[in-house]
């Protein structure tokens, strides 16, 4: 075990019975080798110990009182997300694999997200009733059972329109298509649910009374959220925590910088495409010369406002197809920020990483430049469907074609 891992909140396998559910506290799972070491189902009696969905009740009848989503965090074809700056969390449901209806799973985690979301649009007595409270677990470490704890979930959020909560998304697999679910909730600002909500819940009580956490009262009762933000206190990142630590996503970096190769100035279509997924709401981008571009690769606008009324900010865009091996230095990052005029703002996007020294000079000095690494890249494909090589490849091959 590592000193912090050994210095984390930690509760040992024989309290689980009666602990309280506290925010990235570590429940211990047992050590007998079978699935009753499961930590989740002693924790939470009655929801089952094994699958991503685990609730009390039915999704059928529409009678679930508590419902816990649980993820691994490891599948990369779908790949649930924790943002912590805006306390969003993105869940994919269960219908993973071509043969089956998008709400007619095993385990019904479909039709639970199906009817809660729709529930919480509507009345307070259609939310107290229809929609169940949500706790969120994560796979602790790569060995054995334990879990952590990360938060008590509403579906929804207070900047997403209906549209964006709640979206059937179409995969395929051995060119069969189907349909999955793509789930937002927000992470409620409550750093402890107590046993006694719990044990009420499970007992069949209203998710107003027995202990009752202040916001998830006021979610119920006015659909007004209060997310837990924790803003990253770490602006420095490693060059392993720049690059991904999985073998498929080091195939998708390559299969990029392989793209482009000999002609890493195309490179720079795509470096514009991967920050309008990072930015969904950039606007017009164009390209500037290879010959002239003076040190930006791109220039557009970054569009803020309603529609009826919206702004716009300038930004320069700088891209670099580099090698694992190649990071990005100070003298590319000084150029890009010698070229920035007032209020606007840089984008470096590179398929490697940004050495210490220029992550030191950009916050230090509050130079106003978005760093996107390969890792980002990789994640941000993955969160589009973009999840295997063939699919990246794919990808490559229909929006930046070799000429």
């Amino acid at each position: 075990m590592t000193l912090a891992a050994a210095l984390e909140p930690h509760v040992p396998f024989a309290g689980l019975a009666t602990a309280d559910l506290a925010v990235d506290t570590v429940y211990a799972g047992g050590s007998n080798g079978h699935s009753g070491d499961d930590p989740i189902a002693r924790l939470i009696k009655g929801v089952g110990n094994q699958g991503g969905f685990r609730y009390k009740g039915s999704p059928a009848k529409q009678s679930v009182r508590l419902a816990v989503l649980y993820t691994t965090g490891a599948d990369v074809d779908w790949p649930d997300q924790l943002d912590l700056d805006t306390g969003t969390f993105t869940y994919y449901g269960d219908n993973k694999k071509p043969g089956q209806d998008l709400h007619g799973t095993s385990r019904g985690g479909n039709l639970l997200l199906r009817d809660a979301f729709a529930a919480s649009h509507g009345t307070e007595t259609d939310r107290l009733t229809g929609v169940p409270p949500f706790l969120l677990f994560e796979k602790a470490s790569s060995t054995g059972r334990a879990v952590r704890f990360r938060g008590l979930l509403a579906p929804g959020g207070p900047a997403l329109s209906p549209d964006d909560e709640l979206v059937a998304i179409w995969r395929s697999t051995s060119g069969q298509r189907f349909q999955n679910y793509r789930a937002r909730f927000t992470v409620l600002d409550e750093a402890r649910i107590t046993r006694e909500w719990v044990e009420h819940l499970l007992n069949g009580g209203s998710s107003l009374a027995g202990g009752c956490p202040p916001a998830w009262r006021s979610w119920v009762k006015g659909r007004a959220y209060t997310p837990l933000l924790a803003p990253s206190t770490t602006v420095i990142r490693s060059k392993a925590d720049q690059l991904p630590d999985d073998q498929d996503g080091r195939a998708i970096l390559d299969a990029i910088r392989s793209h482009f190769h000999g002609r890493e100035h195309d490179f720079e279509a795509c470096a514009v495409a991967i920050w309008r997924l990072v930015a969904p709401r950039t606007g017009a981008c164009d390209l500037t010369r290879p010959s002239r571009d003076g040190g930006r690769d791109a220039v557009g606008q970054y569009i803020l406002g309603p529609a009826a009324a919206t702004i716009t900010i300038d930004f320069a865009l700088e891209a670099k197809c580099y090698a694992a091996t190649n990071s990005v230095g100070v003298r590319e990052v000084s150029r890009l920020i010698s070229r920035l005029r007032h209020r606007n703002f840089g984008v470096l996007v590179t398929t490697s990483y940004f050495h210490k020294q220029v992550q030191d000079e950009v916050h230090e000095d509050g130079h106003p430049i978005a760093l996107v690494c390969g890792k980002d890249i990789v994640d941000v494909l993955r969160q589009h469907g973009h999840t295997t090589v063939g699919a990246v490849q794919h990808w490559l091959e229909q929006s930046f074609p070799q000429t």
